[in-house]
């Protein structure tokens, strides 16, 4: 099943919990945040564990539904019509 990384970059504090957890998706940019390298993924899994060790609660792991396609420019999503 795939699913959605949301974070709420401006909570994050940059303590780099995340990145240590899960060098696989998150990593720390010059602006002294964490970033997923993908926001998309077909397993969470260590992300589950760096979404509930950040010590601000700022990245959030939905499931996404199949049939959305999420657009990475505009924000909005499209019902997949194939």
């Amino acid at each position: 099943m795939p699913y959605k990384i949301k974070q709420e970059h401006e909570k994050c504090i940059g303590c780099g919990t995340c990145c240590a957890l899960c060098p696989e998706n998150w990593e720390m940019r010059d602006d002294g945040k964490a970033w997923p390298k993908k926001t998309e993924i077909e397993d969470i899994g260590c992300n589950q564990q760096a979404a509930d060790s950040c010590p601000v609660l700022c990245i959030h792991i939905e499931k996404m539904d199949k049939n959305i396609k999420t657009s990475h420019h505009s924000g909005f999503n499209s019902k997949n019509k194939n």
